[in-house]
C-alpha cells in the first residue's frame, strides 16, 4: 500500500518481552491518548494493510481503498481519546473501516446517480465511467468475465452480508471477530453469510469455491 499518511512511517515502540497482545494494544492506546506521534505510526505500520485490503474487498479500487484508509487513521488520531477499551483494538479499526467504506460507496453511488440523472436531461456529455475491473484476491475463477461477474454480484449483496463475507474469505477473521465488528452475535454472522452464499450460488456458474 502507498501511503501518504504524513505520519505513515514505520515506527516499532518497544514492549517488555512476552508482552501480551491485549496489553500491548492497551500499552499503545495508552501512549496514543498521551498525543506519542510514535505510537501513531506504529499503529499505522501494524493495520494499514488490514485496513486497506478492507476498503479494497468492498471498493475494488486501488485509489478509493487508499482514500478510505487515510480516513480510517485520520478519525482514529481525531477520535481515539474517546477509545475505551470496550472492543478490542483490532475490532474497532476492522469497524472503522468498513464503516467508512460504506460510507464512500453511498457517496460513490450518490455520484454515479446525479452524474446519470444530469446526463439524461443533457446536461453532461461524458459518458459515465466504467466501473473498475481488479482481481478479486479469495476468487478462484477462470476466465475475466466470470471474475467480473462474481465482483458484481458480490457488490449488489445487501451491507451487511457484504462486509461478513469480505472478512470471512478476504482478511480470514473468525465467526467472532465478525460478530464483533458487525456488533452482532455468531449466530447472525453465520447467518449473514449463509444467506450471502445462497445469493451468489444462486447467480453464479460454475459453483465456486470459498463461496
Amino acid at each position: 500500500m502507498a501511503c501518504s499518511l504524513p505520519l505513515c512511517v514505520i515506527t516499532k515502540l518497544p514492549l517488555p518481552l512476552g508482552t501480551s497482545a491485549p496489553a500491548a494494544d492497551a500499552a499503545l492506546v495508552a501512549q496514543l491518548q498521551q498525543g506519542s506521534e510514535a505510537a501513531f505510526r506504529t499503529l499505522v505500520a501494524r493495520f494499514q494493510d488490514r485496513v486497506y485490503r478492507t476498503a479494497f474487498s468492498l471498493l475494488r479500487s486501488p485509489e478509493e481503498a487508499e482514500d478510505v484508509a487515510q480516513e480510517v487513521f485520520v478519525e482514529v488520531y481525531q477520535t481515539i481519546g474517546r477509545f475505551r477499551g470496550e472492543a478490542a483494538l483490532s475490532t474497532w479499526l476492522y469497524r472503522l473501516a468498513t464503516s467508512r467504506t460504506l460510507q464512500h460507496q453511498r457517496r460513490l453511488s450518490a455520484r454515479k446517480r446525479f452524474a446519470f440523472f444530469t446526463s439524461l436531461l443533457g446536461f453532461a456529455n461524458n459518458r459515465l465511467p466504467e466501473p473498475p475491473d481488479h482481481a478479486h484476491p479469495q476468487a478462484l475463477l477462470e476466465g475475466a468475465q466470470q471474475l467480473q461477474q462474481l465482483q458484481q454480484q458480490i457488490g449488489r449483496l445487501p451491507a451487511q452480508q457484504q462486509v461478513a463475507f469480505t472478512l470471512r474469505h478476504e482478511q480470514d477473521l473468525s465467526y467472532e471477530e465478525i460478530a464483533a465488528v458487525l456488533g452482532t452475535t455468531v449466530a447472525a454472522v453465520e447467518s449473514l453469510l449463509f444467506r450471502a452464499r445462497q445469493t451468489l450460488r444462486r447467480h453464479l456458474q460454475p459453483s465456486l469455491r470459498h463461496v
